[in-house]
């Protein structure tokens, strides 16, 4: 069983109503048995599960508990050069570089974040000039009553969101990872499908790492493009592959724990 099946513990269904006899196998695995080989991981891998009840959105307790546990182990094995650079700042530098590479390693295909063009409301508020009576003119051109304008708000559709007030993290390819080549259809006749180039086959996009450049550099003003591509990116990405060594970890774990 893998830990991304025990997540219905948390997401139990509704009782279904069948003439279907339900398995009666006696070794199979019953809900306290999932329950309690998840709790014995959590204690042999709690950042690991942490991270992945987090990624899972299970809850907002275990965001925290990763964020911090990450910015922990940043503290721990800061390059020298980044201390240096960030100085005094060091502590707020390395949460931020926590929540971002927590946030890049919990994305998916399905995850969406709010329209900031709009602040989630999916509609944009702006004065312009409203027209309340056309007014009336004569076929010679002469103006019988003066058009009626006036500059109101109103309210128009969000063009980046298109209204949803949400922005999906899906690619173009709509997060299956998988493009049509065009090439290879055409010489072997038959549709052939490729990895997509833009995400890399994941299918969906990833926090850029520009995003945290910028907003490391409003607390390091000093801090180069140069330096942050020779420094802070490796270490910044070093973060990143961390929660993915600790989820498989907690997956090891929870194997191990359900063969004794």
């Amino acid at each position: 069983m893998k830990l991304e099946s025990a997540l219905k513990q948390f997401y139990p269904k509704s009782p279904m109503i069948t003439d279907t006899p339900n398995c009666t196998d006696p070794d199979r695995m019953k809900g306290m048995d999932t329950a309690g080989a998840l709790g014995m991981t959590e204690q042999r891998a709690k950042f690991g599960m942490s991270a992945f009840f987090a990624k899972n959105d299970v809850s907002e307790e275990d965001k925290f508990s990763t964020v911090e546990q990450l910015t922990q182990y940043a503290l721990k094995v800061t390059p020298k050069l980044v201390a240096k650079s960030a100085g005094n700042k060091l502590g707020y530098c390395l949460v931020i570089l926590a929540k971002m590479a927590f946030e890049d390693y919990a994305r998916s295909a399905g995850s969406v974040c709010e329209c900031s063009a709009c602040a989630g409301k999916g509609l944009i508020y702006r004065r312009k000039d409203v027209i309340k009576h056309p007014g009336i003119t004569r076929l010679d051109g002469t103006v019988v009553i003066e058009p009626w304008i006036e500059n109101e708000k109103v309210d128009e559709l969000c063009v980046s969101c298109n209204g949803k007030g949400q922005i999906a993290h899906r690619c173009r390819c709509k997060g299956r990872g998988k493009v049509l080549d065009d090439i290879q259809t055409k010489l072997q006749g038959v549709p052939v499908f490729k990895d997509c180039p833009r995400c890399a086959g994941k299918g969906f996009n990833r926090v850029p790492s520009s995003v945290a450049y910028n907003a490391i550099k409003h607390l390091v003003p000093d801090l180069t493009q140069s330096s942050w591509s020779r420094n802070w990116k490796p270490f910044y990405e070093k973060l990143i592959c961390k929660c993915y060594i600790e989820e498989g970890i907690a997956e090891k774990s929870f194997s191990k724990t359900l063969k004794k």
